[in-house]
C-alpha cells in the first residue's frame, strides 16, 4: 500500500472535532465545518505560527493526521531547539533541488537541470573526518559529567595550592579511558570507510553505443544507461526502460529501503520496451523528465517522450510513476533490466532518508553518569562537613576543594575503564561468533544493549521465522500424526491414492464398455 504525507492540522481556532460517516470534521469558533481529509479544507483553517497535532480518543483520527497522541508540550519545540534549528539553517542552509530533463539524441546526451553540478554517485557513511576526529570525540566524551569530573580533578593538580598527590595517579586513568574510546571510535569509523569503499567500487555494466562497459558505482552519472542483473543492488535511482522479460515487468526487493520483505512489481514503459535491441536506446531520440529529488519513496512524477519520425513525425509521450522506478539500495529479484539514471549520490531517495551518523550512548552510560552525580553530591556534602568540624578557619573554600580531591576515589574511574574494555571484548566476540556468522557490530559503544531487550515487536511472523516452518503435528479428523509417525502418514496416503487410482481405472473400463454398447445399438438401428 502506498503511503502519503498528510498535512498538519493548524488548531488556532478549532473548537471541536467529530466523525461523521467515517470522515473527520473540525468545527471552528465561527461554526464552520471543514473536512479534515481534504488538504484544501486544511489550508483554509487558521494560519497561526503555532501548529499542533490533533487526535481523537482511541486513535481514530491518527489515519488522517500525522503524529498520533502528542501533548502540546511534546509537539512544540523548545526555545533551545528552535535556536539550534535557526543557527543550522543560517550557517548550513538546506540544499535546493531541481527537476531535470535528460535528452538523448543519436550519439549525444544532454542533461538540463537547475543544478550546475550534479552530485557524484558516492556513499559516505563516515561519522568523522581527519580534521575534526579528535575534537568531536573529546566533545562527546566530556559532555558527560563523569568524564568532565575527572578532567577537572586532573587539571587541578597543576595548581600548587590544590596539589595533593602525584600528577600521574590522576592523569593516567583519564588518559587510558580516553585512549580506549578514541581507539574504538577510530576502528568503527574505519569499518564504515571500508564498507563505503566496497559499495562505491562495486562493478556495473554501462550501455554505450558500441556495447557494454564495466564501471564502478562511483562513476555512474545522471543519464547513464545501466544494466542490472538478478540479485544485484540498484546503484542509483533509475527509471526502468527495458527488461529481459517480453512483458516488460520485473520484481525488486525493497527490504533495505522500507523494511518490507515482499517483492514489488515494476514495469518498463512500452515505448522503450518495444525497441528491437538495447543499443537502440542510443540510436533513438528520446527524453526523460524527472521531478525534483525528494524523500518520498512512494511517489514519482515524470514523463518519457519519443521524438522524431518513428511515430509519423509526432512526439509520443508516456507518463512515468512509481511503477517505473528502481530506487537505490533495492535489489533486483528477477530477470535483467536496463534503466536510465535520474538521481545520484545525495539526491537519491535512500540517502535523503538516511540521518547523519550520531554518537550512540547506551543506557548503562547514562545510569553511570547519574550515579556519578549522586556520588559527587555526597562527596561535596562530606567535604563541607569535614571543614565545618574544623570551624571554617583560614582559606576554607580551598580546604573544601582539597577534601573533594581526597574523596575523589569514591567515584571509581576504574568502573568506566572496565566498562569500555568489556564493550570492546563483547563486540569482538559477536563479530567472531561461529553460530551467528556474518554478524557485523557497526557500533561498539552499545553492544550491552542487546541484553536489555524486554520486548520484540514484529508486524508479521515472516520477519522472525523467515517463512521457514517446522512440522510438529497434523490432525486429520480424529487421527493425529506427529514427527515420529510420519511413516504411518505416508502409508495412509499411498493406500488412499492406490484405492483412488483403482476406482478411476474401473470407471474408465465401464465407460468404454458403455460407449461400445451404445455404438453397437446405433449400428443395428441403421
Amino acid at each position: 500500500m502506498e503511503k502519503e504525507t498528510r498535512p498538519l492540522l493548524p488548531l488556532g481556532d478549532v473548537t471541536s472535532i467529530q466523525l461523521e460517516d467515517d470522515s473527520p470534521f473540525a468545527q471552528t469558533s465561527d461554526d464552520d465545518y471543514f473536512d479534515l481529509s481534504s488538504s484544501s479544507s486544511l489550508a483554509s483553517l487558521s494560519t497561526e505560527s503555532r501548529y499542533k497535532m490533533a487526535s481523537l480518543d482511541g486513535g481514530s483520527f491518527s489515519e488522517f493526521v500525522d503524529g498520533g497522541h502528542e501533548s502540546d508540550e511534546e509537539s512544540a519545540p523548545s526555545c533551545l531547539e528552535s535556536t539550534k534549528l535557526k543557527l543550522k539553517s543560517f550557517f548550513c542552509p538546506p540544499p535546493k533541488y531541481y527537476p531535470r530533463t535528460i535528452d538523448y539524441t543519436p550519439g549525444a546526451r544532454k542533461v538540463t537541470s537547475g543544478d550546475k553540478t550534479l552530485p557524484k554517485n558516492e556513499i559516505h557513511n563516515q561519522k568523522y573526518n581527519p580534521y575534526t576526529f579528535i575534537f568531536v570525540v573529546l566533545y562527546n566524551e566530556f559532555k558527560f559529567f563523569f568524564n568532565l569530573y575527572f578532567l577537572l580533578v586532573a587539571l587541578s593538580q597543576f595548581i600548587p595550592q590544590l596539589k595533593i598527590g602525584y600528577l600521574f595517579t590522576y592523569v593516567s586513568p583519564l588518559v587510558f579511558v580516553l585512549s580506549i574510546t578514541i581507539a574504538k571510535e577510530a576502528y568503527d569509523d574505519y569499518g564504515r570507510y571500508k564498507r563505503d569503499r566496497e559499495a562505491n567500487s562495486q562493478k556495473f555494466q554501462r550501455l554505450t553505443k558500441t556495447g557494454f562497459e564495466t564501471i564502478p558505482s562511483s562513476e555512474i552519472a545522471v543519464g547513464d544507461f545501466i544494466q542490472v542483473s538478478k540479485d544485484e543492488r540498484i546503484p542509483a535511482d533509475m527509471v526502468l526502460l527495458r527488461t529481459a522479460d517480453v512483458t516488460g515487468s520485473c520484481f525488486i526487493r525493497t527490504d533495505q529501503l522500507d523494511g518490507e520483505s515482499e517483492w514489488r512489481l515494476r514495469k518498463a514503459p512500452s515505448i522503450t520496451q518495444k525497441f528491437p535491441t538495447d543499443v537502440s536506446l542510443h540510436s533513438a531520440h528520446i527524453s526523460v523528465y524527472a521531478e525534483a529529488p525528494g524523500m518520498d519513496i512512494y511517489r514519482f512524477v515524470g514523463t518519457l517522450t519519443q521524438h522524431g519520425t518513428a511515430n509519423k513525425g509526432k512526439d509520443q509521450v508516456e507518463g512515468l510513476s512509481l511503477d517505473n522506478t528502481l530506487w537505490m539500495n533495492t535489489v533486483l529479484a528477477s530477470s535483467t533490466v536496463i534503466g536510465c539514471v535520474v538521481y545520484t549520490g545525495t539526491e537519491t531517495r535512500s540517502v535523503m532518508n538516511t540521518s547523519e551518523p550520531a554518537t550512540k550512548v547506551g543506557l548503562l552510560d547514562f545510569e553511570l553518569n547519574r550515579l556519578a552525580k549522586v556520588l559527587f553530591c555526597l562527596v561535596l556534602i562530606l567535604s563541607i562537613l569535614m571543614v565545618a568540624l574544623g570551624g571554617f578557619k583560614g582559606y576554607w573554600a580551598i580546604d573544601i576543594f582539597r577534601f573533594v580531591l581526597l574523596f575523589s576515589s569514591i567515584i571509581p574511574i576504574s568502573l568506566r575503564v572496565n566498562l569500555d574494555m568489556g564493550k570492546a571484548l563483547y563486540s569482538y566476540w559477536i563479530n567472531h561468533d561461529d553460530e551467528i556468522e556474518g554478524t557485523v557490530v557497526r557500533t561498539s559503544t552499545i553492544p550491552e544493549q542487546l541484553g536489555r531487550i524486554n520486548y520484540l515487536l514484529s508486524d508479521k511472523t515472516g520477519t522472525l521465522t523467515q517463512n521457514d516452518m517446522i512440522f510438529k503435528r497434523l490432525h486429520l479428523g480424529s487421527v493425529s500424526f506427529s514427527a515420529d509417525t510420519v511413516d504411518d502418514l505416508e502409508e495412509a496416503l499411498k493406500s488412499s491414492f492406490a484405492e483412488k487410482s483403482e476406482s478411476e481405472a474401473q470407471e474408465g473400463v465401464f465407460g468404454k464398455n458403455k460407449r461400445r454398447t451404445s455404438t453397437r445399438k446405433k449400428v443395428r438401428t441403421i
